[in-house]
């Protein structure tokens, strides 16, 4: 099963929240608002700001204001941004990584995958995603609308 870190979901909570009004908030306001810790909420603002996706404020009214709008902002940046470069397989983003690859044929394979899958994340913003498809998610349906 391919999944996200929950680092990662986080993330992509916070960047929907940031983006709804662009109101500047704390680490501690944001976490209250998604239901984390507070430590997690700030090791995961402090990643999407050395990403460039957030503006950080100090002081007693800083915190955290995103940079561009949520249409403007794909959720492929935000899993870069705490996961680094997506892809599939450690091969699919760098040669020497893996002890198999001289032995191995899949590569060039593995990565039009991960090609694929960082595109199809490219595809969807956070505005996307803060409006979603209607009811719970159903996978089948996903599919059935992505394929037809």
């Amino acid at each position: 099963m391919l999944r996200i870190s929950k680092l990662t979901d986080y993330a992509i909570l916070m960047m929907v929240e940031l983006t709804r009004d662009g109101e500047m908030l704390s680490a501690h306001a944001l976490a209250e608002r998604i239901h984390v810790e507070g430590p997690t909420a700030s090791k995961v603002l402090k990643l999407l700001a050395s990403a460039g996706l957030l503006e950080s404020y100090r002081g007693a009214n800083g915190g955290y204001r995103v940079r561009r709008t949520a249409a403007d902002i794909s959720v492929a940046e935000v899993i870069a941004a705490i996961e680094g470069p997506i892809a599939m397989t450690e091969c699919s983003v760098e040669e020497g990584l893996c002890s198999q690859e001289d032995s191995c044929d899949l590569r060039s394979n593995w990565q039009r995958i991960s090609l694929a899958v960082a595109q199809a994340l490219r595809d969807v913003s956070l505005a996307e995603m803060s409006a979603p498809l209607g009811g719970k998610a159903n996978p089948l349906q996903i599919t059935t609308l992505n394929s037809g």
